[in-house]
């Protein structure tokens, strides 16, 4: 056989071991494509829990960036707009999401039978399964106030009731939540929503 007759279409040595390394190959490709999809279920929790911290970590972030501005005086209602941020939050898989308080100390997913444990400078996410991880947001103490929207003045003043220590924000969370640094015997940070 000469080298001007040699193709590589009419070489004909390994025509039978083509297809026994096709159907390996293809094994090998599946048994790969399922151990990923098998442990994908595994990875998504971990990377989900990654990116509900980084959007945590933002939010405290912007807490603490507000607390060095100015206050507004609650007592004076011509008082300019004291500092806010607006904090962009979608947690789908978490039960609460409170700052500075503690609303389930006992951890059983009701939030309205036992007393709330004020926990400043705290943020505390609790997640659909019970697992809860805590935030603590370094510097002054920042003292969070649930806020109303007083009607007759049109501005957010804090809420009064028993449950006004504290901001917390029920599950699934997805939204844009606002908070203003307020002065009212004392300096707090209160929520707009």
């Amino acid at each position: 056989m000469g080298v001007e007759n040699a193709s590589f279409f009419r070489d004909t040595r390994g025509i039978d071991t083509v297809p026994l390394k096709l159907v390996f190959y293809l094994a090998i490709t599946g048994v790969i494509i399922f151990l990923m999809a098998f442990s994908w279920n595994n990875i998504a929790p971990v990377y989900s829990g990654a990116k509900d911290s980084k959007q945590i970590n933002s939010a405290a972030l912007e807490i603490v960036a507000i607390q060095d501005g100015y206050a507004r005086n609650i007592q004076d209602v011509n008082s300019p707009e004291g500092s806010i941020c607006s904090i962009d939050l979608t947690l789908s898989d978490v039960r609460f999401l409170s700052f500075g308080v503690d609303p389930d100390s006992n951890i059983n997913g009701n939030l309205s039978d036992s007393s709330w444990i004020v926990e400043n400078n705290t943020i505390i996410c609790q997640y659909e399964n019970g697992a809860r991880n805590l935030y603590h947001i370094d510097g002054e103490t920042i003292s969070f106030k649930k806020g109303k929207l007083d009607n007759s003045t049109g501005l957010w003043v804090p809420d009064e009731n028993a449950f006004s220590s504290g901001v917390v924000i029920e599950g699934p969370i997805s939204g844009t939540f606002n908070f203003e640094l307020v002065l009212d015997g004392g300096k707090y940070t209160i929520s707009h929503f």
